[in-house]
């Protein structure tokens, strides 16, 4: 019989409806059970793709035994971090002050008052590589809960003290300056391995937010440095099994082996992640013009509409690592591995041979049971492109026919907004309009279902159904990124208006009004044993820094300091940045997009007014073209008709000789107007 969890949207919840264990969502009935009965609560959180959420749910939560013992003695609560990431973020802050690690599954044992006191991630069936198995820890909560309760009560509260009493102590730091930013280059450099091109260290994941700090910086301080590692990187993770070589697409992260062999992928694919990478290679490619990061901009996007977006027009959230094998086993990326026998039953025995090469398939495997994960040839060599490209197209049409992987659907506001961005960016550099129109479907999305009359934001919907959670400040922040990215691009200030409204709950609900930090939870929200903040980037930026993003732009498209509504925000913005002036020296890793802000900052940013007499005149086109790839970090671009009210930034911009033109201005002073898109192109180079 289901339980509780049968009503829910979330995929991951759903895959534990019909559990033995008797779940309880994340709601105050669950504490006041907890306190009726005088149990302990167990907090299980995780998420659709993560692969040790789903081998302990099978290992343990499916063990009738086990559920037994956790139905007598607990109420047992699951959570989708993805649906609650404020939830995740208190207890995994006090999981890592605890244990000095955390992932996920994440284990949380609390009291009925949501306090704390033992905490753990994947345990276990059986004691194992000195691991308790879950049944022992499970068995020992519940003696000290029934034997040692006082002492029991003191760790729960101290946790929650020093939880409580955590302070960022940033002080008034003041702005970020060319120091903070040299100073954060300099560390990135000692962080880097020059051989490979990534950063140091066994797990390797995709530091987007970084790369864009290093674009940014180059094009400010004309850094060789910095561009010279952001092309290591980029093309690093290009050529490894990070990407995917047949179908395009990131996976999470890839793992360094222990024998000398190539990177071996974890295999879920995650939004985020190949959004926040999209945007990455489209700004290599306008930067270098680079063949290969057009190549991977456009196959990551390709990707994303065409494997995560819904029916309704938004993006799901992953793909899972697992999928069937030939036996009928779920099995990590069975999906995406092959044989040389595999590769002979699609291709013939010549281009088998050819793609073995190519993509590094060997004999005895580079993965697992003799299966290989693909890669770029690192060696010099000559191949055949066009002849690489119909073989794999062949392997994405025969892969097509194997069991896919489960895909989580749920679309989460704040991802679908950095999708935006990168789709409206990547269209418009490759003149792609149906990336753009994808970009403008999931943007309707969020605005006719997530956004209600007093444009608070929803959090989650699946199936055209909105969830009951609210919006935390990634959501807010980085829907309005997208949207700012959108109007940019399509010249339709409806998707200003929206980003304005947005980031004026952050001014009023998320921001500190005393210090001008801000929290990840609105001040209304629902009140947890510590209000979550954090302004270090994780897999996507971090709130506080994408809010920084976007009070900084909005600011600048509507006037800057040079009007009362601009200040307020561009204000806002430099006071968050402070945290980039204490952080970024230190541990620029964790604070790349604040760092990517200080870029812009530091130039401006610049704004660029582009009108004519219609939108369709080439002319027209061509200075918007140019203003969308210039350099100029965090530049922002209003484009429409002469006289439009469509953007404060067209306001007095009249057409030149009666022809389209261009206007650029930065820290109130304007170049003189041009026409020319050479000279645009210069200004916003300098």
């Amino acid at each position: 019989m289901p339980n509780r969890l049968a009503r829910a949207t979330s995929p991951y919840l759903l895959q534990h409806a019909d559990n033995p264990v008797d779940w309880w969502p994340w709601e105050a009935e669950a504490f006041e059970e907890a306190r009726r009965r005088d149990v302990p609560v167990f907090l299980s959180v995780g998420y659709s793709a993560c692969h040790w959420c789903h081998v302990m749910a099978h290992e343990s939560f499916e063990d009738d035994d086990t559920a037994a013992y956790m139905n007598e003695y607990f109420v047992s609560v699951k959570v989708d971090r993805e649906e609650r990431p404020d939830v995740d973020a208190v207890y995994m802050e006090a999981v890592q002050a605890a244990t000095g690690q955390g992932g996920w599954p994440m284990s949380v044992f609390m009291t009925p008052d949501g306090e704390p006191f033992y905490f753990g991630t994947y345990f276990p069936p059986g004691p194992r590589h000195g691991m308790p198995s879950f049944r022992q820890v499970l068995e020992g909560v519940t003696v000290a809960w029934r034997d040692r309760r006082d002492e029991v009560g003191e760790v729960a509260g101290k946790i929650t003290r020093d939880l409580a009493d955590r302070e960022l102590g940033i002080g008034d730091a003041g702005t970020p300056t060319e120091e903070t930013q040299a100073q954060a280059l300099l560390q990135l450099t000692r962080d880097i391995d020059s051989a490979s091109g990534w950063f140091k260290g066994d797990t390797k994941f995709p530091p987007s937010m970084v790369i864009e700090f290093l674009l940014r910086h180059h094009a400010r301080a004309g850094s060789v440095a910095a561009l010279e590692m952001a092309e290591g990187l980029c093309g690093a993770m290009a050529r490894s099994s990070l990407y995917d070589q047949v179908g395009g697409g990131f996976h999470r992260y890839v793992l360094t082996p222990k024998s000398d062999g190539p990177l071996v992928p974890h295999f879920e694919k995650m939004l985020y992640d190949n959004a926040l990478l999209c945007r990455v290679y489209a700004h290599l490619w306008r930067s270098t013009g680079s063949e290969l990061a057009r190549r991977v901009a456009l196959e990551t996007a390709d990707f994303m509409v065409r494997e995560l977006r819904t029916n309704e027009g938004g993006f799901a959230s992953a793909l899972d690592a697992d999928s069937e094998d030939g036996s009928g086993a779920h099995v990590e990326g069975a999906y995406y591995v092959w044989t040389p026998r595999q590769l002979t039953e699609v291709l013939g025995a010549e281009d088998a041979e050819l793609a073995a090469q190519y993509f590094k398939v060997t004999e005895d495997g580079t993965f697992e049971h003799g299966s290989s994960v693909l890669q770029l040839p690192q060696q010099e060599g000559v191949f055949d492109a066009e002849r690489i490209e119909g073989i794999r197209q062949r392997l994405l049409r025969s892969r097509d026919t194997r069991p896919a992987p489960g895909r989580d659907d749920k679309v989460v506001a704040a991802w679908n907004g950095l999708a935006i961005a990168a789709l409206a960016e990547t269209g418009a550099f490759f003149d792609r309009p149906d990336l753009v129109e994808a970009a403008v479907g999931a943007a309707d999305l969020l605005v006719r279902l997530h956004l209600d009359e007093h444009a608070q934001l929803a959090r989650t919907s699946k199936d055209g159904l909105v969830g009951a959670n609210s919006g935390v400040l990634e959501d807010y922040a980085d829907v309005a990124e997208g949207f700012l990215a959108l109007a940019s691009v399509t010249g339709e200030g409806v998707w200003l208006e929206f980003a304005g409204f947005l980031l004026d709950h952050v001014l009023t609900r998320f921001v500190d009004p005393d210090s001008g930090s801000l929290y990840d939870t609105a001040v209304d929200a629902e009140k947890l044993i510590r209000r979550p903040q954090d302004p270090t980037d994780n897999a996507t930026p971090s709130g506080w820094s994408a809010a920084a993003g976007a009070l900084l732009s909005y600011a600048a498209q509507t006037g800057g300091a040079a009007s009362a509504h601009g200040l307020v925000h561009r204000t806002a913005a430099e006071r968050a940045l402070g945290v980039v002036k204490a952080l970024g020296p230190r541990v620029p890793r964790f604070i790349g997009w604040g760092l990517a802000v200080a870029e812009a900052l530091l130039d401006g940013p610049k704004e660029v007014a582009v009108v004519g007499p219609a939108l369709g005149d080439e002319a027209t086109r061509a200075l918007h073209r140019t203003a969308l790839l210039g350099l100029a970090p965090g530049a922002v671009v209003a484009v429409g008709v002469a006289e439009s009210d469509e953007f404060p930034l067209l306001a007095d911009r009249p057409l030149v000789d009666g022809a389209p033109t261009a206007y650029v201005c930065r820290n109130f002073t304007c170049d003189a107007p041009t026409t020319d898109p050479e000279g645009l192109r210069a200004a916003l180079s300098s």
